[in-house]
Formats: structure tokens, C-alpha cells, sequence
């Protein structure tokens, strides 16, 4: 949903940093959260906010960041600014002055912080107002590096960064989350006028409070009380830390719609899951991409889905894998699946179907009733209704260079251990006998064998192993 706001937003993204404590070449605003990177959720919360554009000021790692952010797709208009060297933060949105309207309100928000709602950020816009200076707050425990809030009654006077505080103010529990909403016209004036005149000599955006201050300026706070939404990722412990909580709140708001999960703390989400009433999902399961999940489902433990349709009275049984990738997979209403079976992209099974465990199927179609209950493999094949497919049995559908597709029509009983090389078509109710490798289309009803004449020798012995000398 995306929300209206009464003056043009801009977005302004901090993600210059090196992120040290990663410990990784990949620089940290692309390390993942639920799937996505830090920064593309970032993206996706300015799109909510019907942003007229984001800026992303690009520094460490530049070359892989600035492709990611500027890749077709991105739901709001997106441009990047470099910050070289960094210099702080307020140096770094120096750098988005010259591409900044001055007729909106910006918002700066950071890459590393993933998971702050955009209600939550639509209050603070309205906070600002178009004429005020709005920052977000919270009251920590333990507010630890975090710049204090210095307040005068309850009027905002200044951010002091840690390193700057004294005792009396360390002693402060209302942070600044690193969030805030300002007039580009204010802001541009302001940034023009910081300096870096501190304990680590870098130029503060938060200086730009005592700056409003000074010219008379409000400054109001806008105050939540949820850590998660403005916890930011420096290491890989913090990454899993949130990863665990937005997984936590995810499998919560399902659950407030129905859904029924063995266990909340065991579940992952890295995409889109659409549930009807009455699915239940067990332990240790994952879900990607774009998933829907009919009435009555049931998903065993320790299942990957992902980008597929399962239809209502389905059940999924533990340790299968489907991934439709860009085709997509669909299983039909009252289909059984695995335990241990795959199911790859073009997957579409029909209604009553059952794939038993370690059963492969690729870009293959199966109609209702058919069945394919162990080891076996479907690749490129045409299933008609009321199908059974033996144990051991494959399509031979790949020649080396071309794919070629298998049709077995309907009522067609395969014996186990057979190959059916591609293209050839099984006619309707014929049978092909256990152990045959059939290269030439059968006609319907006929009974098919192609194996070797069977050979028994009598009181045959076998080799034995000669004594070493």
C-alpha cells in the first residue's frame, strides 16, 4: 500500500559505509535479510511512502551496490550520489544536496537498517510538517553509542554523539535512531554550514539540530517504542539477531490471520506468502518468493517452497523441495507430495496427484489421479489422468543437444525400471512391462517389452578368489 503524503518525499540512503565487522567482501548494505538485501528493504519502505525518488550515497563497495539499486525493476525512480572519502555522516548527504528538489521534505534513513515501517515513518513526516525538523527516538535500556536526545522542557535542543557527551548526559536514555525528516530548503542551508570541529573530526548530520535551533526552527521528535524497527546490522550476530526477530513477527501476523504453525520461533519467510483458513505449517520450513497456500494444506517440517500455487486439501510431506523458479510450480487440490520429493519449475500437477518420495519432476504436467510414488524422474513429459508410474522409472529427455517431450496418455500403467527416450508417446491404457526401454510411440491398449531374453545356467559356480602364494 502506498501513502500519501501532502509534499513531494525524497529518500535519501545512507550506504557508504565499509562495514568492518561483517567480515565480508560483500559490502554490508547487500548482505541479506529474509532473502533481500539490507538496502532493497529500505527501497521497498520508500516506495510505501510514494517517494517521489530516492537517492543512495554510494562509497565503500560502490561498484557492487550502485548495480543492485539502479537494476530495472526498483518501484520508485533511484539515483546514486558517491561519498569519497567519508568524511561522517553529514558529509555524506552533502553529497545528495545538488540532486535534492527544494520544494519536498527528505527523508534519510540508512541501508543497514532494514526494518522500520512506514507508518512509522508517514508520523514522523507529519511531524515535520513541511517546516519543522522531525527526528525518530526511542528509549533504550541501555543506550550505549547511540547520540542522546538533549531536551529543554520538551522542546528538542541538540543531539550529542557519544564520544562528545558528558556524564550527566550519557546518563540520557531517548536516542536518536538516525532517522529523521526535514524542508530540503532547510536542510541544503544547514548542511552548508556544519562543521567537523569534534572528537572525531567527521562532519554530524546530527548537528543540524542545534543549527534549526539557532535559527528558530522547531524541532520535535516523533518517539516509538520498538527497538526492531530501528536496530541497525554491523555484524554478523546482529544480522542474525534481526533476521530472528522479523522472522518471529512474520510468522506472528500469519498466525493472527489462522494460520497454524507448530512453531513460531522455527519458521522462515523470504518472500510472499498468501495462506486461505485452516493451513498449517510444521517446524523448520522455508518459503520463498511468491507462495499461496489453499484451504486446508498442510506443509510437513523441513520443507523449501518457493514461487508456487498449492491448492486446497494439498499435503506436503517433510523434506520436499519446490522451486518453481520463473515458470512457476502449481499442485492441484487433494495432491499428496513426498516425503523427499522435487518439484522444479513447469511442475504442474492436477488434482488426487501423488509423487512419492525421491520422485523428480521438471516443466512436465500431470492430470488428475496420476501417480508417481518413488524413485522415478519426469522430465518434459505430458501425464494424462489415472497414470501409474514405476519405481526406477525415467524420461530420457535430453539427446545431448535438445530437450524432447514424453506424452503417456491416459490409464497408461509404466512398469518399474523403465526408460522412455524422448520424443515418444505411450498410447491410452497401454502398459509397458517392468525393465523395458521403449524408443518408438505404442499403440492404445497394447502391452509393451523391450528388454533382454532372459538366461538361467544351471548349477553355475561362481569365481572364487585364488589363494596368495
Amino acid at each position: 500500500m502506498r501513502l500519501k503524503n501532502p509534499h513531494p518525499i525524497e529518500v535519501v540512503i545512507m550506504a557508504a559505509g565499509k562495514g568492518t565487522r561483517m567480515k565480508s567482501r560483500l559490502p554490508k548494505v547487500l548482505q541479506r535479510l529474509a532473502g533481500v538485501p539490507l538496502v532493497q528493504h529500505v527501497l521497498n519502505t520508500a516506495a510505501q511512502l510514494n517517494a517521489r525518488s530516492a537517492v543512495v550515497i554510494t562509497g565503500h563497495g560502490a561498484e557492487q551496490v550502485e548495480p543492485w539499486v539502479l537494476a530495472p525493476g526498483q518501484a520508485l525512480a533511484v539515483q546514486c550520489v558517491r561519498q569519497e572519502p567519508q568524511l561522517g555522516t553529514g558529509h555524506a548527504v552533502q553529497q545528495a544536496v545538488p540532486v535534492l528538489p527544494d520544494d519536498g521534505v527528505v527523508v534519510i534513513l540508512s541501508g543497514d537498517v532494514p526494518l522500520t515501517e512506514a507508518d512509522t515513518l508517514q508520523a514522523l513526516i507529519a511531524q515535520c510538517g513541511g517546516d519543522k525538523l522531525a527526528l525518530l527516538t526511542i528509549r533504550l535500556p541501555d543506550p550505549s553509542g547511540y547520540g542522546r536526545i538533549v531536551r529543554q522542557g520538551d522542546a528538542v535542543q541538540a543531539i550529542v554523539e557519544q564520544k562528545d557527551a558528558t556524564d550527566a548526559q550519557r546518563l540520557i536514555n531517548e536516542v536518536y535512531s538516525g532517522i529523521m525528516a526535514v524542508p530540503a530548503r532547510l536542510l541544503k542551508s544547514w548542511l552548508g554550514r556544519i562543521d567537523n570541529r569534534n572528537a572525531q573530526n567527521e562532519y554530524y548530520l546530527t548537528d543540524v539540530v542545534k543549527l534549526a535551533v539557532a535559527d528558530g526552527v522547531a524541532v520535535v521528535a516523533h518517539t516509538i517504542g520498538d527497538p526492531v524497527q530501528v536496530a541497525g546490522v554491523n555484524s554478523p550476530v546482529q544480522l542474525a539477531e534481526l533476521e530472528r526477530a522479523h522472522q518471529l513477527r512474520q510468522a506472528h501476523r500469519l498466525m493472527a490471520q489462522g494460520v497454524r504453525l507448530t512453531d513460531p520461533a522455527r519458521f522462515d519467510l523470504r518472500g510472499q506468502l498468501d495462506c486461505a483458513q485452516d493451513v498449517e505449517i510444521d517446524v523448520n520450513c522455508i518459503f520463498e518468493g511468491k507462495v499461496s497456500l489453499g484451504e486446508g494444506v498442510k506443509v510437513g517440517a523441513n520443507c523449501v517452497i518457493a514461487n508456487c500455487s498449492i491448492a486446497a486439501g494439498a499435503v506436503i510431506h517433510p523434506f520436499t523441495h519446490i522451486d518453481g523458479e520463473k515458470l512457476g510450480v502449481s499442485v492441484g487440490e487433494g495432491a499428496l507430495i513426498g516425503p523427499f520429493a522435487r518439484l522444479r519449475p513447469g511442475a504442474q500437477l492436477g488434482a488426487e496427484v501423488h509423487i512419492g518420495n525421491f520422485v523428480e519432476v521438471k516443466n512436465s504436467t500431470m492430470a488428475k489421479g496420476s501417480k508417481a510414488n518413488h524413485l522415478a524422474y519426469l522430465g518434459d513429459a505430458t501425464v494424462g489422468e489415472r497414470v501409474n508410474y514405476g519405481a526406477g522409472s525415467i524420461t530420457a529427455n535430453y539427446d545431448g543437444a535438445n530437450k524432447h517431450r514424453t506424452v503417456i496418455e491416459a490409464d497408461v500403467h509404466i512398469g518399474s525400471n523403465c526408460v522412455l527416450v524422448a520424443p515418444v508417446t505411450i498410447g491410452a491404457g497401454g502398459t509397458v512391462g517392468g525393465g523395458s526401454t521403449i524408443t518408438k510411440s505404442t499403440e492404445p491398449g497394447s502391452l509393451s517389452v523391450a528388454r533382454g531374453k532372459q538366461v538361467s545356467i544351471a548349477n553355475w559356480a561362481r569365481p572364487k578368489k585364488q589363494p596368495k602364494a
